[in-house]
């Protein structure tokens, strides 16, 4: 089949730069890219696998009840809150 196929500048640079690493004509470059593009765009995606976090002891609470804001803010802050 023959075509036209506009390409944009950066495209055409890798093009380029790949052919001169391969010895291969534009042809033979542009169906070998376009065959395996197409077969990744095609492909089911991989499985992934589930992200897990890994639990960390923080020890034991050093305030008695974080319901007081203003008390935990001042113990935080290093206040003599009483």
């Amino acid at each position: 089949m023959r075509t036209t196929l506009t390409l944009d500048d950066d495209v055409s640079a890798l093009l380029a730069r790949f052919r001169r690493g391969r010895k291969a004509g534009l042809k033979q470059v542009v169906n070998e890219a376009l065959r395996q593009g197409l077969r990744q765009m095609t492909a089911p995606p991989a499985p992934r696998r589930p992200y897990r976090t890994r639990p960390v002891s923080l020890g034991r609470c050093l305030i008695g009840s974080l319901d007081d804001v203003s008390e935990t803010l001042a113990i935080a802050e290093g206040e003599n809150f009483r």
